[in-house]
């Protein structure tokens, strides 16, 4: 019986990754990807110093619902979507993202969040972990009860994905890492405002999602939507007139003409402080 719900689980969670992954075609198959059930320690037992910190961390979060604002945040944060993400992130990125004011960047975010989405999948099953609001028979902030009863608290997806997209938003704008990672922290911590995710669930998926950022970074495809991210960035501020400039200052060609090393993290430095 456990068994064949288990299944049904897994069966269920992956349906909810279908459309994202029917629309783009990801960079990896989630079987070409870490295995988090291998990666990830099991989240904490209940009668553990651990958990004590989830309870303290429980408190905290309906501490933090008696804040409007933060508690409104904490509910834009709860919208399931790739659009409602990258609004959010667009503020300390500083460029507005969507398809059709940013489709290379959009391309990159989308295909690459596609792709790691899925890890969640089997470690969610596998553990099956109670969520605070089961637990406790508490009432959400967010009214998402009947969509999450029973799902699985371990790991996060919202964080997996909001984590995984600052790395990914941070690399394509590093002057704004920090004001795009403090932001990626606050959506992360709104699972457990919430009441839907215990902080152990929240600081396992930030691993989690830098895992999968990682593994991303084997792909050339990946690499070099990256490089054209980045490009379209550029454009977009002003630095560059073209993504075709960019592409051609950074193209091995080009560098070895002058002397520099084509793809390095020094060469693209010195490539945008002189535009």
């Amino acid at each position: 019986m456990k068994k064949f719900f288990v299944i049904a689980l897994v069966a269920l969670a992956a349906s909810m990754t279908m459309n994202a992954q029917d629309e783009v075609q990801p960079y990896f198959t989630v079987d070409q990807l870490p295995d988090l059930i291998k990666c990830l320690p099991a989240p904490p037992a209940f009668d553990s110093p651990e958990f004590a910190n989830d309870m303290m961390r429980f408190a905290w979060g309906k501490q933090q619902r008696l804040d409007p604002e933060r508690a409104e945040i904490a509910k834009r944060d709860a919208v399931w979507s790739y659009e409602a993400l990258l609004a959010e992130l667009s503020v300390p990125f500083g460029v507005f993202i969507s398809a059709e004011n940013t489709p290379e960047i959009w391309k990159l975010m989308v295909t690459s969040l596609a792709t790691t989405d899925p890890m969640r999948v089997a470690p969610k099953a596998y553990y099956h972990r109670q969520r605070p609001f089961e637990r406790f028979e508490d009432k959400m902030l967010t009214d998402e009860e009947n969509d999450l009863r029973g799902e699985g608290s371990y790991p996060s997806g919202h964080t997996m994905r909001g984590w995984t997209a600052a790395l990914l938003l941070a690399e394509i704008n590093p002057a704004a890492a920090n004001d795009i990672y403090a932001r990626g922290w606050m959506y992360c911590e709104s699972r457990v405002i919430v009441g839907a995710h215990w902080q152990s669930d929240v600081d396992a998926s930030r691993v989690a999602a830098s895992i999968g950022y990682a593994a991303l970074h084997n792909s050339p495809e990946f690499r070099e939507q990256m490089a054209i991210a980045q490009a379209e960035y550029l454009v977009k501020t002003g630095q560059a007139s073209s993504i075709e400039e960019v592409m051609k200052a950074k193209s091995p060609k080009n560098n070895k003409k002058h002397g520099k090393r084509g793809h390095s993290r020094q060469g693209y430095s010195q490539m945008r402080s002189g535009l």
